[in-house]
């Protein structure tokens, strides 16, 4: 591994984390998906409770 330059160093450090948030955007829309095929496949089909 080679040695990084202070320069690349603090590009590193004040980039935003890209791997952050494409794992929550995944997970994110993975609930939604999820919450939505639970509502809509799941409990309205039952109907009312009565």
């Amino acid at each position: 591994m080679s040695q990084l330059s202070e320069e690349e160093r603090q590009k590193i450090i004040n980039s935003s984390p890209i791997g952050t948030w494409a794992l929550m955007l995944t997970v994110s829309l993975g609930m939604v998906a999820a919450w939505l095929f639970l509502y809509y496949g799941v409990f309205l089909p039952r109907g009312a409770i009565d």
